[in-house]
């Protein structure tokens, strides 16, 4: 029989090395994201606990958003989750593009 979705982990690896599940993520009315938080929720949806969609159903992110946490992790790592991080990052990137 052909399986029409994919079986979902019960728990991930949380970004402290700690068991992540649905009862251990960020609420959904986090209206504060603390670097900790924001990776809970970039390793809920990396390791497939949660979708991309409900993701940003549940705590009312844009897909922008949760893929520039999603950037951040994968280059710096937690610390690149930091306000102050990104727009470091921003700065940079605005400096190299060429002048139109």
């Amino acid at each position: 029989m052909i399986q029409e979705h994919q079986e979902r982990p019960e728990t991930v690896v949380g970004p402290l090395g700690e068991r992540l599940d649905w009862d251990h993520l960020p609420p959904p009315t986090t209206s504060r994201w603390v670097v900790r938080r924001k990776a809970e929720v970039v390793a809920a949806v990396n390791g497939g606990l949660m979708t991309t969609m409900e993701a940003c159903e549940r705590y009312n992110l844009t897909l922008e958003e949760l893929a520039s946490w999603q950037r951040a992790v994968e280059r710096e790592g937690m610390g690149g989750l930091r306000a102050t991080r990104v727009q470091h990052h921003r700065h940079i990137r605005e400096r190299r593009r060429p002048n139109a």
